[in-house]
């Protein structure tokens, strides 16, 4: 009698757990245990918090005992004493550009270009070069928590290849130029090259192919209009360099007889799918009309400081709430793909800029770097925050290393104190691409040794000329 009685409990048992796991959902992964910030509409921060994911989406954040009610996962990471961010978004590079990294510096932006970068591109730029450098970046961008950039060079179709091997999600655009390049010989032949390129990447999940005319003083008004009729015929991103450095602003005013925003508004160029990328010298006017279109903007603020470029109008464009993300700009010109940097540098630097230590505060550079860079690329209903429903683009951080000891402040440390070397674990789509600072998509031995055979090439090259 005690055995059946034994027996019958055991089944009661074993009934009522079946029942508890049939009513939880089932999850590829839990994140457990970490503080998440979440960057939400309500700029929720989660303290010992849980993310649940499935396939490439977040389908649940709260405290970890809500999350275990309500799914059952695959595998947990247990993130216990670490943060839980949004994956940083890069909004402006050159990704190939790693390759040229150091090659030459101290130099403006005009005699750094016509001097050293545009010979080296002639001499070196192939297919295989854009790969190589790709996946030197790439590899650069996931050790550091950057899960999206926005890219603009040649063999742009190649790029979008390495990006999408390396799981990594990318705003992708073929540079058209008004001169001859290693991929295109002339604006009308880049046109042909980006049309085929969307059309092959417009339906990835990761790439988000686009058009890149390189600025407004390398492309004729009416080359710059074939740019805006391909792209609102396939309904295309354009990215482009704009108000980059006071020669710009004063060329563009002489020969159109306006500034650069403002003449791009005249002929009609900007719209809701634009990313200008630097933007310096932006009067309140052209704020207000960047405003008024919908452009998002990429704010390089280390590579302006090294090309002595300028300081954007940043304060100004966040008063008046524009789309303004950060970029590190190509690593020729700055000379890494560090967004920890970049961040550390926007919000003092424009402190210091405007006497005023309350401009740029930590809150709104980590803003920038997540939610409002992912507004700046238009992609701000996929990425940019932890919410039900957005791709999971997700970087786990150790905060337990001596400059980040004690702690206080969650953004002050995101933003002042953190590295890239404090990134432990990177998702990109759901899919683990860094695990324990392992790289788990690209092989980093090789990228380094491929990209110092390059090295060698590049030296020949330029001591030839």
């Amino acid at each position: 009698m005690e055995k059946s009685k034994i027996l019958l409990f055991v089944s009661f048992l074993l009934f009522f757990q079946q029942t508890i796991f049939a009513q939880k959902k089932a999850v590829d992964l839990i994140i457990s245990g970490g503080t998440v910030v979440t960057m939400d509409t309500q700029k929720r921060v989660v303290e010992n918090g849980a993310v649940a994911i499935k396939n490439d989406k977040i389908v649940g954040v709260g405290a970890p005992d809500e999350i275990n009610k309500q799914f059952i996962a695959k595998q947990t990471i247990n993130a216990r004493g670490k943060v839980v961010i949004p994956g940083l978004v890069n909004t402006h590079t050159h990704i190939p550009m790693t390759l040229f990294r150091g090659i030459s510096d101290d130099l403006d932006l005009q005699e750094w270009l016509t001097k050293f970068i545009f010979p080296a591109e002639a001499k070196n730029v192939t297919e295989d070069f854009v790969r190589v450098g790709t996946r030197l970046g790439l590899a650069e961008m996931i050790r550091g928590g950057t899960t999206t950039y926005c890219d603009m060079y040649y063999f742009e179709d190649a790029v979008a290849d390495e990006t999408q091997k390396a799981g990594v999600r990318g705003v992708l655009g073929e540079t058209i130029i008004r001169f001859q390049v290693a991929d295109n010989k002339t604006p009308e032949d880049a046109l042909r090259y980006s049309e085929r390129f969307i059309n092959r990447w417009k339906n990835n999940g990761l790439i988000v192919p686009a058009l890149a005319p390189h600025a407004p003083y390398t492309l004729t008004t009416e080359q710059l209009k074939a740019v805006k009729k391909l792209a609102d015929r396939l309904n295309a991103v354009v990215v482009i360099h704009v108000a980059e450095t006071q020669t710009e602003v004063s060329d563009i005013t002489k020969q159109y007889g306006a500034r650069p925003v403002e003449y791009l508004a005249k002929i009609g160029f900007l719209n809701n799918r634009t990313i200008a990328a630097h933007v310096v010298w932006a009067n309140n006017e052209e704020i207000d009309l960047l405003k008024r279109f919908g452009v998002g903007v990429a704010h390089n603020p280390q590579s302006n400081m090294k090309l002595a470029s300028g300081v954007a109008p940043i304060p100004q464009m966040l008063a008046k709430n524009l789309a303004v993300g950060l970029g590190t700009d190509g690593a020729a010109s700055n000379n890494d793909l560090d967004m920890w940097e970049e961040m550390d540098t926007a919000a003092k630097l424009h402190k210091v800029f405007t006497g005023d230590p309350k401009v740029v505060n930590a809150e709104q550079a980590f803003e920038m770097a997540t939610i409002r860079g992912a507004r700046a690329l238009h992609l701000e209903n996929l990425i940019g925050s932890i919410q039900t429903g957005k791709r999971a683009d997700i970087a786990i951080v150790d905060f337990d290393g001596l400059h980040q000891t004690p702690f206080y402040n969650v953004y002050s440390h995101l933003v002042y104190a953190t590295k890239a070397s404090d990134v432990r674990t990177v998702l990109i789509n759901g899919r683990v691409v860094m695990r324990d600072r392992r790289l788990l998509t690209l092989n980093e031995n090789v990228i380094k040794k491929d990209a110092n055979t390059y090295r060698k090439k590049i030296i020949n090259s330029l001591s030839s000329q």
